[in-house]
C-alpha cells in the first residue's frame, strides 16, 4: 500500500484485516507521555473471520475456568463472577451480554460465583458481581466500578487494553432476555437457611431442657416415694 496515508485508503473490510498484523507498540517507552498510546495490558486480538456472532459464554459447574484460558496465548477475556439470585448481577447483566458485539476481539465468560467457590476464593472475589480482565490466565484488571453500565465497562476496557468498542453497539431487548439472566431466580440462600434451621433447633433443644427440668422438680408425680 502507500506509505503515507495511514490505515486511511482502501475498504473497511481491508482496514479490519490489516488490524492482525499491526505489532502493539512496545511497551519500554518510559517517555511516552500519551498513555492511550501504551495500553496497560497488550491484548492479542483473536481472528474474528467466520464469526458472525458475538456473545457471551456461561460456564456451567462441571466447567473449569482454567480450561478456557490459554496460559500460553496473550489474548484477553473478561470473566464476570455473579449469582443469579445477586440484584446487581441481574441489573448487570443486559449489558454485560451486549459487551461481545462490542469488542468482538475479546473473550467474554460469565461464570456462577456460588458453583465455583474454589475460584472464587483463588481471585478474591467474594462480593459479586465481580468483572476481572484476564491476559491469559493471569488477571490484570478488576472493574471497579459501582455505575455497572455498557458505558463504564466500555470505558474500563478501553483504558485497561487501549482497544476501542464498535461505536453502534447498545443494549437490546434481546440483551435483556439473555444469556446471563436479568431476572432474580429465587435461589436457595443456604447461609440463612442454615442459621435459621441453627436458631430452630436451639429453640427446640432449650425448650427440651425446660421441659426435662421440670420434671425433676418435686412434685405429684413423687408421692408414691413416702
Amino acid at each position: 500500500g502507500a506509505a503515507g496515508a495511514p490505515g486511511q485508503a482502501g475498504s473497511p473490510g481491508r482496514e479490519q484485516a490489516g488490524l492482525e498484523t499491526v505489532l502493539p507498540a512496545p511497551a519500554e517507552e518510559p517517555n511516552s507521555t500519551d498513555s492511550a498510546k501504551a495500553p496497560k495490558v497488550n491484548c492479542e486480538e483473536r481472528n474474528i473471520t467466520g464469526i458472525d456472532r458475538f456473545t457471551l459464554q456461561i460456564l456451567n459447574v462441571s466447567q473449569d475456568l482454567m480450561e478456557f484460558l490459554n496460559p500460553n496465548s496473550s489474548d484477553c477475556t473478561l470473566v464476570l463472577f455473579y449469582t443469579p439470585w445477586c440484584r446487581f448481577s441481574a441489573s448487570l447483566a443486559p449489558h454485560f451480554n451486549s459487551l461481545p458485539r462490542a469488542f468482538p476481539t475479546l473473550r467474554f465468560l460469565a461464570l456462577d460465583a456460588s458453583q465455583h467457590s474454589s475460584l472464587s476464593t483463588r481471585f478474591g472475589t467474594v462480593a459479586v458481581p465481580n468483572i476481572l480482565l484476564f491476559q491469559g490466565a493471569k488477571p490484570m484488571a478488576r472493574f471497579n466500578h459501582t455505575d455497572r453500565t455498557l458505558e463504564t465497562l466500555k470505558d474500563f476496557i478501553f483504558n485497561q487494553t487501549g482497544i476501542e468498542a464498535k461505536s453502534d453497539v447498545a443494549v437490546t431487548e434481546e440483551d435483556w432476555e439473555g444469556p446471563l439472566p436479568s431476572v432474580l431466580t429465587k435461589g436457595v440462600d443456604w447461609l440463612l437457611l442454615f442459621s435459621l434451621l441453627f436458631l430452630a433447633s436451639f429453640v427446640m433443644y432449650a425448650t427440651l431442657r425446660t421441659e426435662s427440668i421440670r420434671w425433676l422438680i418435686p412434685g405429684q408425680e413423687h408421692e408414691h416415694q413416702e
